[in-house]
């Protein structure tokens, strides 16, 4: 994957490169620890957009610059809102629906941690599918200690994904947890040495991109919406008879009795 990172330059709205059937978001804003402003919040709703209408995105991989993954929305824009200061058109509800984007995206999605994940940046990397984190990062969710109520298909990302336990200790306590702790609740997947991260990361993109699109779609949006408690039915056995009688499960089959590599061609 190219690497499009800045190293010790100015801070950035999210940097995006798509190559080889993958896209790679990068928060771009080290020196903040990777906080999200309204203008990220922007392009990232524009990326997840472009990456859903692009059939020749198969995977999508989302990492952070320096030290931090991200801090999370950014406070002061909170502070700006209570004053009244916020612009007019700012939307209350823009980082959920970015987040709810994130996780009903066509692709699967990859959370490389490159560091701590704090606030909403950690519903941000819950709404992707998988997350593979480095060695010594940290999680903390401070909703309590900021007197804020989160928003629905946050709680519901954490309840579904982490378990009641889990998600209480986290949204009642206010406490940060370790890498050990997060592994252990199943926040993250694997830990890889930070040196290898995106080399992981990379590797599993590859591995899902291989997969037949068309299927890899359907049974994505059917185990979220398992998840959810809301499957629609009609819509998984209209998905189940197009992929039945697709192109690509029929080279599947074909592949299989000739011994050799699948080649898809997401239809």
């Amino acid at each position: 994957m190219p690497d499009h990172t800045e190293s010790g330059g100015r801070p950035t709205t999210p940097l995006v490169s798509m190559a080889d059937g993958r896209a790679v978001v990068r928060l771009n804003r080290p020196r903040e620890h990777n906080r999200l402003e309204p203008a990220d919040l922007a392009v990232l709703r524009e990326t997840f957009d472009r990456v859903g209408a692009d059939s020749s995105i198969h995977a999508l991989v989302l990492t952070g610059t320096g030290q931090s993954f991200s801090s999370g929305f950014h406070i002061g824009a909170l502070a700006d809102r209570l004053a009244g200061e916020a612009e007019p058109e700012q939307d209350r509800n823009a980082f959920e629906r970015m987040v709810d984007r994130l996780e009903a995206l066509r692709v699967p999605t990859i959370a490389a941690l490159n560091g701590s994940v704090y606030g909403g940046a950690t519903d941000l990397a819950l709404a992707c599918d998988f997350r593979i984190g480095v060695e010594g990062i940290r999680l903390l969710m401070p909703a309590a200690r900021l007197g804020i109520v989160y928003y629905a298909s946050g709680i519901r990302r954490y309840v579904t994904r982490l378990g009641v336990a889990a998600a209480k200790k986290l949204f009642l306590t206010a406490q940060p947890i370790d890498t050990a702790e997060m592994l252990r609740i199943g926040y993250l997947d694997e830990v890889v040495p930070a040196d290898d991260l995106m080399s992981r990361a990379e590797a599993l993109a590859a591995t899902l991109a291989a997969n037949a699109p068309l299927a890899v779609a359907g049974l994505k949006r059917a185990i979220n919406e398992t998840a959810a408690g809301a499957l629609d039915r009609d819509a998984l056995g209209a998905v189940r008879a197009v992929c039945a009688a697709s192109a690509d499960h029929a080279e599947a089959v074909r592949a299989w009795t000739e011994k050799r590599a699948r080649v898809f061609s997401g239809r």
